[in-house]
């Protein structure tokens, strides 16, 4: 896919599409979440099965880019609760919904906005040199993006108030100590180790994954009676597939099955 912002790259069932704004630290604009969700609509529809998101060069992304990105869009607007109508928001819907994993390769620092996108992983794998940071207050501003939920429901409300009250760096391994993201790997090793990650779930059932990705997130705003409720309303189905089958099948016969989607 031509993109100016954007590079994406498809290996078998896995996309791996990446920010490519490196002179800008990858700084968010509208035509990149207009090329990101391009970029994932181009690989949805060629049938991929797992999505990595990354970034180029030493960061992962450092939130909204307050300067012009040359196509017509000078920094942020008057009126920002237009601005998240318009782009924010329906790209971090878009990774919550999607049928598929998405796993974060968090390259470098993660700020803003950009830590909200890096929250949005199944699995994050973040650069040691890395960082966390929600900047919002430290310009006047609330945490976007999903990152209020995202933070909180990952490490709790006393860690997430004091992430966005404080404005302070958090660092790789203090991240991964408290559940904010799920591992660290050395700085060159990241995408690598996400897309190990991103192959072998793309192997995998994908009606289940897609199942389980939409549960998780939905149990957190559920009674528990709710939550027995819509497992087995998707173990209903999920009973019924050609996957489960084939999974039965290579049990008895004690090999891997070989899923397919179905």
């Amino acid at each position: 896919m031509a993109s100016k912002f954007v590079t994406s790259e498809r290996d078998g069932a896995v996309l791996t599409v990446s920010i490519a704004r490196p002179d800008r630290l990858n700084a968010l604009t509208p035509a990149v979440f207009e090329q990101l969700t391009a970029a994932i609509d181009e690989g949805l529809a060629a049938g991929v099965r797992a999505l990595v998101l990354s970034g180029e060069g030493r960061f992962f992304c450092s939130g909204a880019d307050i300067r012009s990105d040359g196509e017509g869009y000078f920094g942020l607007p008057q009126d920002l609760g237009e601005l998240i109508d318009a782009h924010y928001n329906p790209f971090t819907r878009k990774l919550m919904d999607l049928p598929i994993p998405v796993i974060t390769a968090i390259n470098g620092p993660a700020v803003g906005a950009g830590l909200s996108i890096a929250l949005a992983g199944d699995v994050s794998i973040m650069a040691k040199s890395g960082f966390a940071l929600l900047a919002f207050v430290n310009i006047g501003l609330v945490p976007d993006a999903g990152a209020t939920w995202l933070a909180a429901r990952a490490v709790g409300r006393t860690r997430a108030m004091e992430l966005a009250l404080l404005g302070e760096q958090m660092s790789a391994e203090e991240a991964v100590r408290i559940g904010l993201v799920t591992r660290v790997a050395e700085d060159d090793k990241v995408l690598e180790e996400a897309q190990a990650i991103a192959h072998r779930l793309a192997k995998g059932p994908a009606r289940a994954i897609g199942m389980i990705r939409k549960q998780v997130n939905e149990a957190l705003d559920m009674d528990f009676d709710e939550v027995l409720d819509r497992e087995r309303d998707n173990q209903r189905i999920l009973g019924r597939t050609e996957d489960f089958r084939e999974a039965l099948t290579a049990f008895g016969q004690k090999r891997r099955p070989n899923f397919k989607g179905r």
